[in-house]
């Protein structure tokens, strides 16, 4: 290579790495390496005795190295969790994504009450007469509709529009840190209605409640973190690891991999796009807008007189106006004009979900005192989390 084109290449490599650190997200002063360690952990967590010795060598680093650049992440506060991510139908669990209206004086107590409810994982504020927006999901046996309608009495809201899934397009949380991702950028969706239906053939066994009651956690930040799990469950490393692998080929165990804090990964722009689709074009429109990678979930829903939105996907951008190209990209594509663009303005409540705990059998006593509780206070609640 002559010297004229060694030059060449030197400037093109730094102009895209100039590119690249104008998309990432503003957010925390992470180091290369760090943001690298974070773009794997999203998409898999090995499943190895020695995970990060793995993910290190992957981005040219040593085992101690990368931990130390993941104690960086969550120093920063950008690491929510390490855990296992289970399907919750596949599990049994009957779930669904609820619009409430509420009144703005009632707003307060209602949060406090959908927030008791311990299979409420999310829970938004958005833009739009549908003010306040939840999932909610139960272990089997359960009746989902009467604990919505239960929580719409509680919550003292003026209208509920549950909105189950009726198709699963996509759903996948992977935030391009690196700032290496084009915005229209498209890949193959890594859980599917697919998965989903081939997972539900199988039944949960005892074995595999107490393997998902000890991975749903966060993982410990050591060089061997399963050894952990093993000597919680009694098993050897093996076990743990080969039941890993079996419960993702049944589709039960989506995966093993990190799940950030948006807001804190600089990702401050979560708009949730709703598509007004001809029925003809629903599964067509929804697998296409779930290639973007963009696209973290991508469902089909119910519509209604006052909702004629029946795709629903969320789209994850530093900044809103990427969010908007985004969505315009997708409209352009697929011809489906018909949008809108909601915004999470207030995060009051994001969690995992948990699995096979008792608190589910007394989700109305809990709920009930959480209203009492503002009562007592005469509305004095803690501050709302508000997203800039």
């Amino acid at each position: 290579m002559t010297t004229a084109e060694t030059a060449a290449d030197t400037i093109a490599s730094e102009q895209a790495a100039t590119e690249a650190a104008a998309k990432r997200p503003v957010g925390p002063q992470l180091s290369e390496k760090t943001r690298a360690l974070l773009d794997l952990l999203q998409g898999e967590f090995p499943l190895v005795p020695r995970p990060y010795a793995v993910l290190g060598e992957r981005i040219g680093v040593s085992e101690a190295e990368a931990l130390e650049h993941l104690a960086e992440a969550r120093a920063a506060g950008v690491v929510r969790q390490i855990c296992a991510i289970y399907d919750t139908k596949a599990l049994g669990y009957s779930s669904a994504l609820v619009a409430m209206k509420i009144a703005p004086e009632r707003l307060k107590r209602a949060i406090a009450v959908v927030n008791a409810h311990p299979g409420v994982s999310h829970n938004y504020r958005r833009n739009h007469e549908f003010n306040v927006w939840f999932t909610v999901a139960m272990p089997p046996g359960h009746d989902l509709d009467a604990v919505i309608n239960r929580l719409h009495e509680l919550a003292g809201a003026e209208s509920t529009r549950p909105m189950p899934t009726l198709q699963l397009f996509k759903i996948a949380v992977t935030l391009d840190m690196s700032g290496t991702r084009a915005l229209d950028a498209r890949g193959e969706p890594e859980y599917t209605q697919e998965r989903r239906n081939k997972a539900t053939a199988h039944a949960v066994t005892d074995t595999d409640i107490a393997y998902i009651c000890a991975t749903q956690h966060d993982l410990a930040d050591v060089a061997e973190p399963f050894a952990v799990i093993a000597r919680e469950l009694g098993w050897s490393v093996d076990r743990v690891l080969e039941y890993g692998r079996e419960l993702i080929e049944r589709g039960q165990l989506r995966r093993f991999a990190g799940i950030l804090n948006h807001r804190a990964a600089g990702f401050r722009a979560n708009g949730m796009a709703v598509w007004n689709v001809p029925p003809e074009r629903v599964t067509e429109f929804g697998q296409f807008v779930a290639g973007y990678r963009g696209v973290s979930h991508c469902y089909q829903r119910p519509t209604y007189p006052d909702w004629p939105y029946s795709v629903f996907s969320m789209l994850h951008h530093p900044k809103a106006a990427g969010v908007e190209e985004t969505a315009a990209s997708i409209a352009r594509e697929s011809g489906i004009e018909d949008y809108r663009v909601l915004y999470s303005t207030t995060e009051y409540k994001k969690i995992r979900l948990p699995y096979y705990i008792p608190e589910y059998d007394r989700w109305e006593e809990l709920c009930l005192q959480a209203g009492r509780d503002v009562d007592s206070t005469a509305g004095s609640v803690p501050p709302e989390e508000v997203i800039a």
